[in-house]
């Protein structure tokens, strides 16, 4: 595992123990209860008939819209320089795919069920992985688990934690806690087993704002392919493309890539093929005057060992 391996693990470790731990701790949740959000412990309302120094329209723009505009414009700016950082860093979701993909490729050889092949057993980046069909009795419970979790944590953010969870570990939940917690989690279930990334690629709208921006900006940071070196790709297995949790191919021009997370596996996976032949890595995160070399190059004049690895692939 590389610097910035380590790194995300970390991030995105600490984001999820956030994720769960922020409706308990008060930091930020909407309480249906009390009709208002609650923000680091204090209740965040619109002040609205209650402020009487400020007009109604200064507490709806101090208190609602100018937050809400602030949050939107970190998001742009995140998302016009860096792409979907906030997916492959932060994002509770992406973390659970990232788990399941691989216990699901320990299972089956295929990060998701409906890959038509399975991956090589042993990559040219040195991963050692051979299918076993006991994984499955690790997938499931898995994606139970965070289906479970997930659900609660979703119900904790619309009520008070300590009645979600007291009853639950008491065994005495209304039925309207009981029916979300179970709809949450059987969808989540399906979702979390059947769907995954797919779902990141097609059906998060969050995910699809941050590309539509990234896509807006030719000096984002973009994975870049070194052509001048092409010829180390002959002799790899694709293991760039074997590592990437959303199923892309690393070495096409931006737009086919329109929905990377920016987890930068795909650089580790080239760093790990090419390192111990003593080779530099043909794969690199640019931003900047670089980055829009990458970005309007044709797909069509690829170097010849790119385009023969890339026959072999089909």
């Amino acid at each position: 595992m590389n610097r910035a391996q380590k790194y995300r693990l970390w991030w995105r470790t600490a984001f999820f123990l956030l994720f769960v731990l922020a409706p308990p701790l008060d930091l930020f949740r909407y309480d249906l209860t009390q009709g208002h959000f609650i923000l680091l412990g204090l209740p965040w309302t619109l002040g609205i008939g209650t402020d009487m120094s400020l007009p109604d329209s200064v507490n709806l723009i101090l208190r609602g819209l100018l937050p809400v505009l602030a949050i939107i414009g970190l998001g742009i700016w995140v998302s016009w320089r860096w792409g979907r950082l906030y997916c492959g860093w932060l994002c509770p979701h992406f973390s659970v795919v990232e788990i399941i993909n691989a216990l699901m490729r320990r299972a089956t050889g295929k990060p998701s069920i409906w890959e038509r092949h399975r991956l090589p057993e042993e990559q040219s980046d040195g991963v050692n992985i051979r299918p076993n069909t006991a994984w499955w009795t690790a997938v499931i419970p898995t994606a139970l688990f965070f289906a479970l979790l997930w659900s609660i944590t979703l119900l904790t953010y619309l009520l008070p934690p300590a009645d979600v969870w007291g009853n639950l570990l008491h065994g005495t939940l209304t039925r309207n806690q009981a029916l979300f917690i179970g709809v949450a989690t059987g969808l989540l279930m399906i979702e979390f087993t059947l769907a995954r990334h797919l779902f990141c690629r097609y059906g998060c709208a969050v995910g699809l704002f941050q590309s539509l921006v990234w896509m807006g900006n030719p000096r984002a940071m973009v994975i870049g392919f070194d052509r001048r070196h092409a010829d180390a790709c002959a002799d790899c297995d694709r293991s760039c493309e074997h590592a990437c949790p959303m199923r892309l191919q690393p070495r096409r021009i931006k737009r086919r890539m329109f929905t990377c997370t920016q987890c930068q596996q795909c650089v580790q996976a080239c760093d790990n093929v090419n390192q111990p032949k003593g080779r530099d890595s043909v794969l690199r995160m640019v931003d900047g005057d670089i980055a829009p070399e990458v970005s309007a190059r044709e797909a069509g004049h690829r170097p010849r060992a790119e385009r023969h690895c890339l026959r072999q692939d089909r």
